[in-house]
């Protein structure tokens, strides 16, 4: 997963490249666009989401390595019923299977922007709220993972190299950072389209790719040993309401959100006068 923050740091640059070209551009009118962005709050949000992110690589850096006597202390009976089952696993195979889905995962909303008219001509936009999905997910996933001690099942097979078992990237199970990360732009590509497209018959397609992706990379973690089941569930959780709450909070207000006034009669027949909330999906 730290890899990934090279990515995100991509997505930055490609980010207002695109926006700024969005500017400059007669052409672009993002009128129609579902979203809206706003400078004065997304700035911020890129701007901590990034520093987190940085903030949560120099916890996982500072991590220690096992000592020898906490490894000889690491017993499958400690690891909750739920995920015993997976303690032990480890297959290098696996866990080089698992980067094709997980960085193709990332090329998903870009192709979407540059093969999708609609889409390209608000890309600015979607760059923008795809770059705060992807650092919103880096953050939370590299300050738990700087946090919490949990080793990976991995730690617990023997025939593993001992410096592998103990080594501080053995210790950061907790939560799983490919399935966020996957999950987050997988969800997000889903999300984008069913905006642009709600009346489309494809949507039930799109929306199940994206939960397929994210569940096969999870899969192929736990396999390689480097996540329990509960590791991945959480990641999975993170990274799809990371993907889907960004553009739904980005959404123009007029088309998801309603306030307007209210007459009434209470209990005791007396009128009243107020405001009508309402909220669509």
């Amino acid at each position: 997963m730290k890899k990934s923050i090279c990515v995100i740091v991509l997505l930055f640059c490609f980010t207002f490249s695109t926006y700024s070209q969005s500017f400059s551009t007669s052409n672009s009118d993002t009128s129609q666009s579902p979203y809206k962005i706003s400078w004065k709050l997304d700035a911020p949000w890129v701007g901590v989401g990034l520093g987190l992110n940085v903030l949560g690589l120099k916890l996982i850096q500072d991590k220690d390595d096992l000592t020898i006597e906490e490894l000889n202390d690491l017993s499958k009976d400690d690891v909750p019923g739920i995920d015993r089952f997976l303690a032990g696993n480890h297959s290098d195979r696996a866990d080089k299977i698992s980067y094709y889905p997980f960085y193709g995962s990332f090329a998903v909303p870009v192709i979407m922007m540059v093969a999708d008219g609609n889409m390209r001509s608000n890309a600015g936009q979607i760059s923008v709220m795809f770059l705060e999905s992807m650092a919103t997910t880096g953050a939370l996933y590299t300050i738990s993972a700087g946090l919490v001690e949990r080793a990976r099942p991995l730690a617990y097979n023997t025939s593993v190299p001992e410096e592998d078992r103990r080594e501080s990237g053995a210790q950061r199970s907790f939560f799983a950072g490919h399935t966020a990360a996957t999950a987050s732009a997988t969800f997000f590509a889903a999300k984008i389209y069913n905006d642009s497209y709600p009346d489309s018959a494809a949507k039930p397609y799109v929306w199940t790719a994206a939960a397929i992706v994210p569940a096969w990379v999870a899969y192929l973690r736990a396999e390689a040993g480097k996540h329990f089941l509960t590791d991945n569930i959480v990641g999975y959780a993170v990274g799809a309401a990371s993907g889907i709450l960004i553009p739904e909070l980005h959404k123009r207000d007029e088309q998801n959100f309603q306030v307007s006034p209210a007459m009434g009669v209470d209990i005791r027949g007396n009128e009243f006068q107020g405001l009508s909330f309402s909220y669509s999906f």
